[in-house]
């Protein structure tokens, strides 16, 4: 996964561009020949602590690179998505940091620059360091679950009980909120029933404060615009406008016969404007036959039940109030009812529906269950497996007489988890006749470095 280190004026290192290939690749010499600087260096670059004196002496500064190829799949792009940082999964990784000789240092992932916890954070999923006097991640058996996991290929497992992990905590959460919200609306029922009989019985429609307030604002000017109605009524004087038109009809068909007689033509000026005026008092008369059914019609219009306002405003009132009681807008209150109507069916329904979301949690915790052990009986013969390839690779570095063995045990009920519910542990005995014990027991760090290697 490493693949290059490039470093430049770290302690006795001038320049050195080490590139590393597939495989085991070893770095040997003499105490003093530069191996720690190499770590130190690798260090640097992943996030270590900066001390001022891996400086080379004379130089202004140190500055390592390290080169990562990790497989597209890999878990550390995750954490870079989640730093904000660009990256391209099918390129490689960059990690650089710089050292001043006065301390101060600067960090970058992709030349993106960031901080030195980011560093390690990342370089926690790329690298790992083991060394005698130093705690190392392989003795943390947080870490060891993981490790046979991807030994047993066992990502689709994974896979499954993560998403059935996921759909159990879901149903459990509706059973949850369905057990709440029937318990409140039980509470409530009273209250509910008496609301939804009021609102049945007030029956509020869409618009309808609206239309009474025009009506009711109509009914009250009724009395004065029926005054008006008759006033215009009594100004048409009965049938004396119409009389009137009727007699000035007559006398100008009479002017007009006289002018004929007297040798006069229709072409003649004269004629022209009494036949003029002949039409228009036509007309007249003819609107004055529409003009008194029209004031009746308008005086009906208004012609109202003498309680018809009270009517109205009580009406008004009502649904106000009910309205300010329920602090919605008048408008709202139907679609109050039909709300109140769907809460007392969930009461009415509640049980029905506990015992569908009580069935689907246990149906999910079912499948997580069946999923989980598939898991584990998954875990423990990749567990077998591993134990015996490590056993294979003990006798060549000195360990024959040692025993590796991989434990898979339940974890607590209340520990299960979208990873599943296994304790991993690599046990280790390396004197004969001793008990297994967890790798943290072993005494010697040269043990412990050649049980790494075989791993």
């Amino acid at each position: 996964m490493l693949i290059g280190l490039w470093i430049r004026d770290v302690v006795l290192i001038e320049a050195l561009d080490l590139a590393v290939g597939p495989g085991l690749t070893a770095l040997t010499g003499e105490t003093g020949a530069g191996k720690s600087i190499i770590l130190d260096s690798l260090g640097l670059a992943t996030g270590a602590r900066a001390d001022a004196g891996l400086v080379r002496r004379g130089a202004g500064q140190a500055a390592v690179t390290a080169v990562f190829a990790p497989a597209p799949s890999h878990a550390v792009w995750e954490v870079l998505e989640e730093k904000g940082l660009s990256f391209a999964r099918d390129e490689d990784l960059t990690l650089r940091r710089t050292l001043a000789a006065d301390g101060r240092s600067r960090a970058f992932v992709n030349d993106q620059p960031a901080s030195a916890g980011v560093l390690r954070e990342i370089a926690g999923h790329l690298v790992e360091v083991h060394g005698q006097h130093e705690t190392v991640g392989l003795l943390d058996a947080r870490t060891h679950r993981g490790l046979l996991d991807n030994f047993g290929g066992l990502g689709a497992d994974l896979a499954a009980v993560s998403a059935a992990w996921t759909a159990w905590r879901a149903a459990e959460t509706r059973r949850a909120d369905l057990a709440e919200e029937v318990g409140r609306a039980a509470a409530e029922a009273e209250e509910l029933t008496d609301r939804l009989a009021d609102l049945d019985r007030l029956a509020a429609r869409h618009g309808e404060e609206t239309r009474l307030a025009d009506e009711r604002a109509l009914l009250g000017a009724a009395e004065r615009t029926l005054a008006d109605i008759a006033a215009a009524r009594e100004a048409l004087g009965g049938d004396t406008v119409v009389n009137r038109l009727a007699k000035a009809a007559r006398a100008l068909e009479h002017a007009l016969d006289r002018a004929i007689k007297a040798g006069a033509t229709e072409e003649t000026p004269a004629v022209q404007r009494i036949m003029a005026a002949a039409q228009a008092v036509e007309r007249a008369l003819v609107e004055c036959h529409d003009i008194e059914p029209a004031i009746d019609a308008a005086a009906r219009a208004f012609d109202f039940d003498s309680g018809q306002l009270e009517k109205t405003e009580e009406r008004l009132f009502e649904l106000r109030a009910a309205a300010r009681r329920l602090n919605v807008l008048v408008d709202d209150l139907p679609a109050v009812r039909v709300a109140t109507a769907e809460r007392l069916a969930l009461i009415e329904d509640g049980e029905a529906a506990m015992r569908e979301a009580i069935a689907a949690a246990e149906a999910a915790r079912a499948d997580y269950d069946a999923r989980a052990a598939a898991l584990s009986a998954a875990r423990a013969a990749a567990g077998a497996r591993l134990a015996v390839a490590v056993a294979g690779e003990l006798a060549p570095l000195k360990l024959e007489k040692a025993r590796f063995e991989v434990s898979v045990e339940p974890e607590p009920e209340d520990r299960a988890g979208p990873q599943g519910r296994d304790r991993v542990r690599f046990q280790i005995a390396t004197v004969p006749g001793a008990p297994l014990a967890d790798l943290g027991a072993i005494a010697s760090g040269g043990e412990l470095a050649r049980l790494a290697l075989a791993l």
